[in-house]
């Protein structure tokens, strides 16, 4: 396996302060009717023709109306004629694709255009603002995440977002959505390690009628539905080898193919993916393909975990307890001086998520309007530092609150958190009955 270049861009808050480097494409009209016009754009697909919602939109009438595109591919820029009537030329050769190189002249009809690759360098990344979408924090190393995250939302480049879990990848993904040009499109979610790899295939991709045994009915696959908007790949690296190269073609070619189908899908979508693997020694190992990984990393942002940022803890208890007391119907007012304290010094080896399912257990044992160090249950090992908020709460209150946690880290699956209780689904199901529990 070839070793990993090191030209990719990074934003890795754990790994020093290195730029962002965004990559974008000049184009500019040297001959024709449309003499002098330019455009400078950030997309990994740029479109040229007469059409008017073409990225380059030219007058020439020799010019057709979707005539080419510019791809930006792992190892440079494609130049790819789209079946005009008068061909596509580069550098005075016909071509129907062929890879670009600073200076290039590309003629379409009686129009030159001369390209060259424009590298944005970013060197401050940190952000002035404590939070971005649902994410919270105040300290360096969030506000340089915050930093990279405004920069890239705005634009269409893929996103690999890194770090352990419950770090906040999802939220982080759903913040450049929601502060990007498709935020009004639609936001899927596909999770790479929660599907049976021989259905994985269809999930994402979707399927015909008749495709395979249980295939009743022709399906959208998860791309399709995020047409127009952003696909979040959460856990990229439980992707099977078998489906790497077909994820790759998609992205390059910018289709996909439904199980059965015979005709490839055009799709318009934005690509986010997750991992708390380091892909860089999955590509090294030969677990995943390096030119998938150049794809899915044209920008890449590390979550850093909790414990490298406990100034944020009780900012976020802050975030998350008005949330947390609505739906407990309570109305906690915050952290008493010795929870915040408790919350400080705990090693967080769970994160964001397991710091929110403390707060809701809390919340569920507190008799008070706000959270005491005795509502507390940070479990080191099989003890807890706060077994003594046991003290006055009766058998009820404990179970329920136990319940609550345990749907809560299970998201809401009650076989699994029937499981974890060691008690029968039926025995489970009556218990949240005799609570008023919602199922």
């Amino acid at each position: 396996m070839a070793e990993i270049k090191k030209d990719r861009t990074k934003a890795l808050s754990d790994r020093g302060k290195r730029p962002v480097i965004l990559k974008k494409v000049r184009l500019v009209v040297v001959t024709g009717k449309d003499e002098r016009k330019e455009a400078l754009l950030q997309k990994p697909v740029v479109t040229i023709g007469t059409l008017g919602d073409s990225d380059l939109a030219l007058t020439d009438p020799t010019v057709s109306r979707s005539h080419a595109v510019v791809e930006e591919k792992a190892d440079g820029y494609l130049l790819r004629d789209l079946g005009s009537t008068n061909g596509t030329f580069l550098d005075g050769v016909k071509v129907r694709e062929a890879y670009l190189s600073a200076g290039s002249v590309i003629r379409l009809g009686q129009t030159e255009i001369a390209f060259s690759p424009v590298e944005e360098r970013i060197e401050n990344l940190r952000s002035s603002s404590g939070r971005f979408g649902e994410l919270v924090g105040a300290s360096a190393a969030m506000r340089e995440v915050f930093g990279v995250l405004e920069r890239v939302a705005p634009t269409d480049v893929s996103v690999l977002i890194l770090g352990e879990t419950g770090t906040g990848k999802e939220l982080a993904a759903r913040a450049i959505h929601g502060h990007s040009r498709r935020s009004e499109k639609p936001f899927v979610v596909f999770d790479c390690g929660a599907v049976a790899p021989n259905l994985i295939e269809s999930e994402l991709f979707g399927h015909e009628k008749g495709a395979f045994t249980d295939a009743v009915k022709s399906r959208q696959g998860a791309f399709e539905l995020a047409q127009d908007g952003t696909i979040f790949l959460d856990e990229i690296g439980e992707l099977t080898p078998t489906l790497q190269p077909k994820l790759l073609r998609a992205l390059d070619q910018r289709e996909i193919k439904r199980v059965g189908a015979e005709q490839p899908l055009g799709i318009n979508v934005r690509v986010i993916a997750a991992t708390n693997k380091n892909l860089e020694k999955e590509v090294q190992a030969g677990r995943f393909r390096e030119d998938l990984y150049y794809r899915l990393s044209v920008v890449s942002v590390f979550m850093p975990p909790l414990r490298k940022r406990k100034e944020d803890i009780e900012k976020i208890a802050e975030h998350l307890l008005p949330g947390i007391s609505g739906e407990m119907r309570k109305k906690l007012t915050g952290l008493s001086p010795e929870a915040a304290e408790a919350l400080r010094i705990y090693p967080w080896p769970g994160n964001v998520r397991e710091l929110k399912n403390v707060l809701e257990r809390a919340a569920a044992l507190s008799d008070g309007e706000r959270i005491e160090v005795r509502d507390l249950f940070l479990s080191q090992g099989k003890k807890s530092i706060t077994i003594e908020g046991l003290s006055g709460k009766t058998l009820e209150e404990i179970e329920k609150a136990a319940i609550h946690a345990t749907l809560k880290s299970v998201s809401g699956n009650k076989t699994a958190a029937a499981k974890a209780l060691g008690i029968a689904y039926s025995t489970l199901y009556e218990k949240m009955k005799k609570y008023g529990m919602k199922e």
